[in-house]
């Protein structure tokens, strides 16, 4: 299976469960795999026989910072469905939406949900 892997997407968005990460914002980091079947464009070169990745990564970016999700599993099932929506060629798409910088209490790593979509 050929792929497409776009990842640190990065924008910044008010989801949360917690009132405060609605009202302060946070970061939100996006990586994605698109399973798409790439023989033809590796022929002929041309953008048309590929997934154009700019609208992806637009779209996802729009998602993060207009979108009120609480949760981040959320966020990818919503960023999965259009992307999946937009391009029927597209044969399987995985997010991973990460938080940075979660708001629990002594602890300084990230959090992350991944999922996985098929057509």
């Amino acid at each position: 299976m050929d792929s497409i892997h776009i990842n640190d997407i990065k924008a910044f968005g008010y989801l949360g469960v917690l009132p405060e990460e609605n009202v302060l914002g946070q970061w939100f980091i996006v990586d994605l795999t698109i399973s798409i079947d790439l023989s033809a464009a590796g022929k002929s070169d041309a953008l048309e026989d590929t997934h154009s990745y700019v609208e992806i990564v637009q779209e996802t970016t729009k998602l993060i910072q207009t979108e009120k999700f609480k949760l981040i599993e959320s966020l990818a099932e919503a960023v999965a469905t259009h992307a999946l929506k937009s391009d029927r060629r597209i044969q399987q798409i995985t997010v991973k939406v990460t938080k940075p910088t979660p708001p629990i209490p002594d602890f300084a790593g990230t959090v992350a949900v991944e999922i996985t979509r098929i057509q």
